[in-house]
């Protein structure tokens, strides 16, 4: 039995905590907040999208980064298991819509309850308004594994704990933890240390960063942070009139130049600043370095308002619209097409005078209307911050971690899990599938 102290109570944190201490590890969760979950808490609106129910090799083309070093995490705790997890531990749930999975209740409150039950079960303890200041190694001077000792060669020139000739081998860790010092000066011993401490998105949560603070101060790489998942800003003056109008089953195509960068369709959401909603969040994930390498930092994007339909078929829905009413104007005809807090700026952009009567309408002026409709356009100009971020891009590398067990190649100990990894999903629930996963692994990798 080892004594496991777990650095963040959220997702990972909790998770990670409830398999270390089915081990029947001593399990110490220090969460610095006056509650376990606060992310958790908001996450899906506050509906908490647990994972998704696809096949488990369905989880990797889902993956922003580095897909490959998950394979040992999501196959050892599948969406499948996850969802099995959930539904012992007291919380139905159900799927949705590709297939996100969510609680019945709707509640993502019933999800962290369920993995308190599970954590004071399992005899975890649980210490809350406690912070962390600094994780605390020294030198392995385990003869098996020493790397101060004398090389014993052997005929072919290696020994067990170095390279050739005696050199240290990168493989065999130099260091291993010894516990953590809390804020308060404390000392609390650890035979093992899981930093699950979240990104930098959603600070009021808790997530300032100290993951990459302590992967940093124990000499491991931390790669560029960035925002993901993230509303998009916009250039046009009539975006911001749309405010609040939600289109669902709408296509998007995003472009640089003439090179498509990104193709979905999905839902979405006009703001005062710009558009949101998961398919503009997942198409941040795609497009946020090459928004930064455009010209003029831009990219164009295009709404297909009307995606069921070709354009012979629209042109053929908006003639019966027009022989309906031929002496009507064209702003009493078009209204049955769009939503009513769109037409007026479809009016603005369409070409066509709101007040022509539709028997003077010309088939280029409907041909230019279509065009419109299959391709509503507004440039894309930045992208949203961390205090609207999901989630965040980037993180302690996973070239400092070994992807069967989560634990630092360099110190041994030590562990990670979650969002602080450089790990990151579009949405649909796979970025909590790489907390619970990670997490896991992590938590039975421990001896």
């Amino acid at each position: 039995m080892s004594k496991v102290i777990i650095i963040g109570g959220g997702a990972a944190g909790m998770m990670a905590g409830v398999f270390a201490a089915r081990n029947h590890h001593e399990v110490h969760i220090l969460e610095k907040n006056e509650k376990l979950g606060k992310k958790v808490f908001i996450t899906g609106k506050g509906r908490c999208n647990v994972t998704n129910a696809c096949d488990t090799e369905e989880l990797f083309p889902a993956m922003m980064s580095n897909p490959k070093f998950l394979y040992s995490s999501f196959y050892s705790f599948t969406p499948q298991d996850v969802m099995e997890f959930f539904e012992k531990a007291g919380v139905p749930l159900k799927v949705e819509r590709g297939n996100r999975v969510f609680p019945q209740s709707d509640h993502s409150s019933d999800i962290i309850r369920a993995l308190e039950r599970e954590l004071k079960k399992a005899g975890a303890k649980i210490h809350l308004h406690t912070a962390v200041q600094e994780i605390v190694k020294k030198p392995v001077t385990d003869s098996a594994n020493t790397l101060e000792s004398e090389a014993t060669l052997t005929e072919s020139g290696f020994d067990a704990g170095k390279g050739r000739k005696g050199k240290k081998s990168p493989d065999v860790p130099q260091e291993k933890i010894t516990g953590v010092i809390l804020t308060d000066g404390t000392f609390m011993e650890g035979d093992a240390v899981i930093v699950a401490t979240g990104g930098f998105s959603y600070q009021s949560t808790g997530s300032t960063g100290d993951g990459y603070r302590f992967a940093r101060e124990l000499g491991l790489k931390v790669t560029d942070i960035a925002p993901s998942l993230v509303p998009l800003k916009t250039k046009e003056d009539y975006v911001p009139k749309l405010q609040g109008l939600s289109l669902k089953n709408t296509g998007l195509t995003i472009k640089n130049g003439k090179k498509v960068l990104y193709e979905d369709f999905g839902e979405m959401m006009f703001t005062h600043f710009g558009v949101t909603g998961p398919m503009i969040l997942s198409a941040s994930a795609h497009i946020g370095a090459k928004l930064a390498k455009a010209p003029n930092g831009e990219l164009s994007a295009y709404l297909d308002l009307k995606p069921a339909l070709t354009r012979e078929q629209l042109d053929a829905r908006i003639l019966r619209e027009f022989e309906a009413g031929p002496n009507k104007q064209f702003k009493n005809v078009i209204g049955v097409l769009f939503p009513s807090s769109l037409t007026p700026v479809m009016l603005e952009l369409g070409g066509i005078p709101a007040e022509k009567k539709i028997h003077d309408i010309s088939r280029e002026e409907r041909q230019h209307f279509i065009d419109l409709i299959k391709a509503f356009p507004f440039t894309i100009t930045g992208m949203g911050e961390f205090k609207e971020a999901i989630i965040t891009r980037g993180g302690v590398s996973v070239k400092e971690i070994n992807p069967g067990t989560m634990e630092s190649k360099k110190i041994s100990g030590l562990y990670f899990a979650g969002e602080v990894l450089d790990l990151d999903a579009v949405t649909g629930g796979y970025n909590l599938q790489i907390a619970w996963s990670t997490a896991y692994l992590a938590a039975q990798a421990i001896q």
